[in-house]
């Protein structure tokens, strides 16, 4: 499996890179994938929501009225979770919702979604490039070049690059990480996928581990 090297003016180049079958043209695994989203959107949640329940509220404790005669109701402190005010019953309580996944569960995840993106031709790769001081409208003009204009576009890089990272930030649709950052949210998130050739069998070779 191969795929064309682009510049960055969206030509091709000529020259071509090899895709490991195992990696990008598996049969995609839906739940893998479920699962590594829901772990990633469940990790981003603070849990710091809190109610207070009854012995917790600040209020009188004593009996609003006699227990017997008045023909209504049995009332207690006016703490109770029946008037305005009162405790909360069962409410929620700060938690951690994080939960783990073994890691051949999440090199699947990553996987099915690169292989459905092969099937839907969203994955390009492009020739490495660097910016000599952060440019925006540099990023821009390279982005439209490849014809990802209004899309969701992720670029993986095989190392940091300041300048290229910043050039990209101002640019809501865009996102740039190194190939060891990419989660299968990221993945799935994403309309495009641009690896920089350099980035091709560093992270090939990090989801064969």
């Amino acid at each position: 499996m191969e795929l064309v090297v682009f510049n960055t003016s969206g030509k091709e180049t000529g020259r071509s890179v090899t895709l490991d079958e195992t990696i990008f043209g598996i049969e995609p695994n839906q739940h893998a994938v479920y699962l590594e989203v829901k772990q990633y959107l469940a990790a981003q949640r603070q849990g710091t929501h809190k109610s207070k329940e009854r012995n917790e509220i600040s209020g009188s404790t004593k009996k609003l009225k006699k227990q017997k005669g008045s023909g209504s109701a049995r009332y207690g402190s006016i703490k109770s979770p029946i008037f305005k005010g009162g405790g909360r019953i069962f409410g929620p309580k700060p938690r951690d919702y994080r939960f783990k996944l073994n890691k051949a569960l999440k090199r699947l995840a990553k996987k099915s979604v690169l292989s459905q993106k092969m099937r839907d031709n969203s994955i390009k790769v492009l020739e490495a490039f660097n910016f000599d001081a952060p440019k925006t409208k540099e990023f821009i003009t390279l982005n439209n070049a490849l014809g990802f204009e209004g899309k969701k576009s992720l670029y993986i890089l095989p190392e940091a690059n300041k300048n290229v990272y910043l050039s990209s930030r101002n640019l809501a649709k865009v996102k740039v990480l190194t190939y060891n950052e990419i989660s299968s949210y990221d993945l799935v998130h994403a309309g495009e996928i641009i690896f920089l050739e350099g980035a091709v069998e560093k992270f090939q070779e990090n989801l064969r581990k």
